[in-house]
């Protein structure tokens, strides 16, 4: 089992969703956290029922407490606003390499055309993993994501950052639990991370980004890709029941709305699942941008996909973090009255009335 340290510094846990989703979701053996905020700690005494694991202040003091073999990989688990590389990673990656691990990122900002960390990679014989690289031959959709054979599901948001990819895995985790053969179809870089596969749309020209969407939707629907110059990572799959398309952005983000259109026209969904985060009122990043109404936006994603493809907001996910039990339980119900849908928090109360509600 590959072993993985993940970057998180000053962001763990709310603003290091990589991270969290590493740890709730993949497969690898995570060996620390690294966020100079919380050293000290254990991952457990910020997020119960995930893999545990001790947070270090940065890769050198992890180096020196448990030496250079201690794992494989450093995984920069934050993704801010823009995806830029923050300066202050530069020596934690640096020690990696110095190490011998390879490293992996989900940023816009590409590792591999850095020069002093490729210099380093090449002295040390491991890998800059840029997962955020699309393949180099997508092109337009044709329209066609309707035809495949499985349900399609789409989860969309009211804002960034509310639970999109969690709702998704939960969702998929759930089918499976009722005998459902489902599969999560990844969109970003965490969903990519987690399932070894995928595009990140959002780094795709935006004339094909709905192609994008439409070739990972064949694929997670069984389509034997064809043979892709650009090494796109899309395995041969058999044809599962239901496909959970990972959603990105919302529809009304300053900066990211683009994505969201490419997601819903692209996967052209039988059905949406609208995800938001309890008491959030303004856009994330853009506090001068108020939210509308959680009701709104099912008229809003149902209209905008109607000319490409009919679908309808099916269910809701509410993320409750931060509030009491007893405030969660009121916040979902009413939630699922605006919404004027069944509505559940997956991670609080799990993902069963969901995966009713889609099929």
């Amino acid at each position: 089992m590959e072993r993985i340290a993940v970057l998180a510094h000053g962001q763990f846990p709310d603003r290091a969703k990589t991270a969290v989703g590493l740890l709730r979701y993949g497969d690898r053996e995570v060996v620390a956290v690294l966020d100079r905020d919380r050293a000290g700690e254990r991952v457990a005494e910020a997020v119960p029922d995930v893999q545990d694991a001790p947070v270090y202040r940065d890769c050198e003091a992890l180096v020196d407490d448990r030496g250079p073999d201690v794992a494989d990989t450093l995984v920069i688990g934050v993704a801010p606003i823009g995806g830029g590389f923050e300066s202050s990673w530069r020596p934690d990656v640096r020690t990696a390499l110095g190490a011998g691990w390879s490293v992996e990122a989900g940023l816009h900002y590409r590792l591999g055309d850095d020069d002093e960390f490729a210099t380093l990679a090449a002295e040390h014989g491991c890998e800059l993993r840029d997962v955020r690289e699309p393949p180099v031959d997508l092109t337009v959709a044709e329209g066609v994501a309707d035809e495949v054979g499985p349900r399609v599901v789409l989860t969309v948001g009211t804002d960034c950052s509310v639970g999109k990819m969690t709702t998704a895995m939960e969702l998929v985790d759930a089918a499976r639990e009722r005998g459902v053969d489902a599969r999560a179809v990844p969109t970003g870089q965490t969903g990519i991370m987690v399932e070894g596969w995928g595009i990140a749309v959002d780094r795709a020209v935006s004339d094909f980004a709905n192609g994008a969407v439409e070739r990972l939707v064949r694929a997670g629907a069984g389509e034997r890709p064809r043979d892709r110059p650009g090494g796109e990572p899309l395995p041969a799959l058999d044809e599962p029941d239901l496909l959970v398309v990972e959603g990105q952005g919302s529809i009304v983000h300053p900066a990211y709305s683009a994505v969201t259109s490419g997601l819903l026209h692209g996967a052209m969904p039988d059905a949406l699942v609208l995800c938001h985060a309890a008491g959030r009122e303004a856009v994330h990043g853009y506090e001068d941008t108020p939210l509308p109404a959680p009701g709104e936006y099912v008229d809003l994603y149902e209209s905008l996909a109607a000319p490409v493809g009919s679908t309808a907001v099916v269910a809701g996910s509410l993320n409750t973090a931060g509030l009491e039990p007893g405030a969660a339980r009121t916040a979902v119900e009413e939630f699922a009255a605006a919404i004027d849908a069944p509505a559940t928090d997956p991670i609080r109360h799990g993902a069963g009335d969901l995966v009713e509600a889609v099929l």
